[in-house]
């Protein structure tokens, strides 16, 4: 376009150029998007050790003597009498013995995955547009087809 009719040179680039081709260069933003790595947090994976009282019952066995006495008539004996005789019986009982021993009851693992999630973001971007002014009886022409101006 011919410098938009004198519009937007100063006095001395009218003068100079005044067939020339002059261009007014239009500019727009665009976003830069970049993502980063960031902490968010940790997840601590530990083992808590509970103590809980535990009541068993055992049968367990144990010997008594019998001590029967029976009455005899009166028989006759050849033995002396005596405190030498002994007899000597013994006696057994079961004891109960505890001991403990660990086994594994399960297993807890951790693992991280990646989850993709959408987020919306939001800017207000600024583009440049070329608007143009007439004073008087000016004709204008345009061959531009990328853009309209105004």
């Amino acid at each position: 376009m011919n410098n938009f009719f004198g519009l937007f040179a100063d006095e001395n680039e009218k003068a100079q150029n005044n067939h020339e081709n002059e261009k007014l260069r239009l500019h727009k933003e665009e976003l830069d998007i970049t993502k980063n790595k960031i902490a968010a947090g940790e997840v601590t994976l530990q083992k808590e050790v509970i103590e809980e009282q535990q009541t068993v019952d055992v049968p367990v066995t144990h010997e008594e003597v019998v001590i029967e006495r029976r009455a005899i008539d009166n028989e006759l004996s050849n033995s002396s009498i005596s405190d030498e005789e002994t007899i000597h019986i013994p006696v057994s009982e079961e004891q109960v013995q505890v001991s403990k021993h660990t086994v594994t009851t399960g297993e807890v693992s951790a693992y991280k995955r990646n989850v993709e999630e959408t987020q919306h973001v939001e800017e207000t971007l600024k583009r440049e547009e070329a608007h143009v002014d007439t004073t008087g009886h000016v004709n204008i022409a345009s061959d531009d087809t990328a853009s309209p101006i105004d």
